[in-house]
This record gives structure tokens, C-alpha cells and sequence, in this order.
């Protein structure tokens, strides 16, 4: 689950990381009277969607007077904002985080991921704060430190002074630097999250260490033991569909493809997702029904994947264990019959009831596209989809 800026600026201060000033608004008065209340000379208005790149979108502008954030928030609020994370549909502002500006003398990056391979929490720091820490690892991966942190022994002191002393930190900055990687590293663990990410952490001309802009992932499935952090769920930031799934207990990830996958068990689909390209076409979405999928849940995966005006062919490849595959052909009988399903359907079915399952669907009537195995139906698809 991802949160707004102005939500992780809030969670990170409890946890003593030093942000500017601010308040969120939803209307331009609003806005107006936040910038009256801060009582400071300078202002920066920043609109709050879940995506990166939005100052260079045109959501982030700098206002010199009560009036300018009047008008610049009456700007901003209500644009589509399209940023290289948005795609070029945009999406719609209906937020915008009034704060004090600050004067910024360094811009710096710091973040916090899990890495898998190595079981440990990673931090990564850079001199290279306010770009795509993507682009600086792939064109030049020595300006950033990775710090591995063991979460059985947890992050230590002398790990943040060297983060501080690698971003070129120096005198009573270091100290400051060492509190906030502190704070960083205690909301990262304590709220379950995937990532932390301040970028650009700032150096002010004061000596201060802010971060200026704040992104927090957290792990869905242990949003159970934090209901603070799930309030702050925002659905207008997220597809409708994969809400939908969300309520069947469905794992559903739009794609940009034209194949419609629907599988169960997520390596399946992963490789399902990896064998159409294989043979040259692309995915249309991600959707692992799960093991113990019910003919319901199949009958709105399907729904879910016709819904998509892209899908130009439907693969569902099944292998059948605590699901049977007589289940799985029930399901797609119904929504055929429910629905109707106009774009060629190409099935693989293995494993429980694999037979059961084949013959309900060979005597369905439906024109139903077959494959021996994975690649010869995902072969089939990627023609079926041409």
C-alpha cells in the first residue's frame, strides 16, 4: 500500500525526522489560509498524487504570497498531472500540500528497502539527491552507499555516521543526519514497511537536515497490525478493477499488453507472464486467483479481464492442486454464458480433475482454444491474439 507525500511527512515526524512545516488542502481557500497560518515569507504548493516527477509535470510551484498560493493551489487542484510514473492517462489531483519553502543548500537522497537476497534491510544514500536513484545506479552506481542493516541487531550508530560521513556531512549536521537515519529506520520496521525513501533529503543554509519529500510503501499483508496506517488508504489513487479484485480476494495488476492471464498461484503466473513474451506478445495483466479459487472467483477474474478494452485474447493456464480443474472449467462456463466472451479463449489445464475438467468444457459448446502444455497454448494465444 502506498500513502501521500503529506501522510508520510506526518507518520515520519512522530518518529523525529524533521519536515518542513505544512498542512494539507482539498480547496484553494483553504490552501490560502494554511499559507496564512504557517506565517512565513515564501511557499511551496505541491500536488498530492502517487507518483513521482511531479514538479516536472507542473504540481509543484513556489508561491512568494498568501495570494500566489490562492491561486497557484486553483491551478493545480483539479489538473490532470502526468508524470513519467502516471502514464499519459495523468491522474487527477484533488490535494495539494501547502509548506513553508526552504533554503536549500544540499539536496541528497536516502532510502530504505527490503533486499531479499540477503534477508537484511538496505539503506542507500547518495550525493545525487532530487534525480531517479535509478538512472544514478545505472550511470554511476559508485555514488551510492549501500548499508545492509541484520534486523536481529538492528541499525547502529556507527552505520549512520557513515552514512552521514559518505554524503559529505560534517561538525553538528552529522548528528542531526544520524537522528533522522535513526527515525527512518524505526517507522521503516515498527509499521511492517517495503520501502522509505526521502529524496531529496536537504542541508539548509541553517545547518538543518529535512526531508523535503517523503515516499512510504507498506506491506499489505501486514496491514493487519496497523489499522492507523490502513486508514490511510486513498482508493481514488488506485485502478477500480484491481480494487475489485481486492474485494475477491483476487491478486490482479493491470499491464499494458493484450493477453489476458488468468492463472493460479503467483510463480505460475510469473511464468505465464514471461512465456507470452517469450513467443512476442505482452501480458494485459497479472491475476493469480489463488489456490483455493471458488467458480465465483474465476467467473470475476474473467469479468475483471474482459473489462479491459486492450485483451485481444484470453490465456488461462490452471494447474490443478487444492483448486480442481473441473472448478476452474465450471467458472468459465458461467462467465460465458454470464458475459460472453467474444475474444478467443485458449485454456491449459493440468493436475486434479484435469479429465473432469476437459470434458466439461470440450462438451460446453464454447469455442475454446487448447494446448498440450504451457508453451504450445501460450504459442497459440500470442497467434489467437494477433
Amino acid at each position: 500500500m502506498n500513502i501521500h507525500e503529506y501522510q508520510a511527512k506526518e507518520l515520519l515526524s512522530k518518529y523525529g525526522v524533521a519536515v518542513p512545516m505544512g498542512k494539507v488542502a482539498s480547496h484553494e481557500d483553504e490552501a490560502e489560509y494554511i499559507a496564512k497560518d504557517l506565517n512565513v515569507e515564501k511557499f511551496v504548493v505541491k500536488a498530492q498524487i502517487h507518483a513521482g516527477g511531479r514538479g516536472k509535470g507542473g504540481g509543484v510551484k513556489v508561491a512568494n504570497s498568501l495570494e500566489e498560493v490562492k491561486r497557484l493551489a486553483s491551478e493545480i487542484l483539479g489538473m490532470i498531472l502526468v508524470t513519467h510514473q502516471t502514464g499519459p492517462e495523468g491522474k487527477l489531483v484533488t490535494k495539494v500540500l501547502v509548506e513553508e519553502a526552504s533554503n536549500i543548500a544540499t539536496e541528497l537522497y536516502l532510502g530504505m528497502v527490503i533486499d531479499r537476497a540477503t534477508e537484511n534491510i538496505v539503506i542507500m544514500a547518495s550525493q545525487e539527491g532530487g534525480m531517479e536513484i535509478e538512472e544514478v545506479a545505472r550511470t554511476n552506481p559508485e555514488k551510492i552507499l549501500k548499508e545492509h542493516v541484520d534486523p536481529t541487531v538492528g541499525l547502529l550508530p556507527y552505520q549512520c555516521r557513515k552514512i552521514a560521513y559518505f554524503l559529505g556531512l560534517k561538525g553538528k549536521t552529522v548528528n542531526k543526519a544520524v537522528k533522522l537515519i535513526l527515525g527512518l529506520y524505526k517507522a521503516f520496521t515498527d509499521n511492517d514497511c517495503s520501502l522509505a525513501e526521502i529524496n531529496p533529503l536537504i542541508i539548509t543554509n541553517e545547518g538543518e537536515v529535512y526531508a523535503l519529500d517523503a515516499k512510504m510503501n507498506f506491506d499489505d499483508n501486514a496491514l493487519f497490525r496497523h489499522p492507523d496506517v490502513e486508514k490511510m488508504h486513498d482508493p481514488n489513487e488506485e485502478d477500480p478493477t484491481e480494487l475489485e479484485a481486492k474485494k475477491w480476494g483476487i491478486s490482479y495488476v493491470k499491464l499494458d499488453g493484450s493477453i489476458g492471464c488468468l492463472v493460479n498461484g503467483a510463480g505460475l503466473a510469473m511464468s505465464t507472464m514471461d512465456i507470452i513474451k517469450h513467443h512476442g506478445a505482452e501480458p494485459a495483466n497479472f491475476l493469480d486467483v489463488g489456490g483455493g479459487a471458488t467458480a465465483e472467483q474465476v467467473l470475476q477474474a474473467l469479468k475483471m479481464i474482459l473489462s479491459d478494452p486492450n485483451v485481444k485474447a484470453i490465456f488461462v493456464n490452471i494447474f490443478g492442486g487444492i483448486m480442481k480443474c473441473d472448478t476452474i472449467a465450471e467458472g468459465i462456463i458461467t462467465a460465458a454464458k454470464e458475459v460472453g466472451i467474444e475474444v478467443p479463449l485458449i485454456v491449459r489445464l493440468e493436475g486434479t480433475n484435469v479429465e473432469l475438467g476437459r470434458k466439461l468444457l470440450s462438451e460446453s459448446g464454447l469455442n475454446i482454444i487448447t494446448g498440450k502444455d504451457m508453451g504450445e497454448a501460450a504459442a497459440k494465444a500470442v497467434e489467437a491474439a494477433k
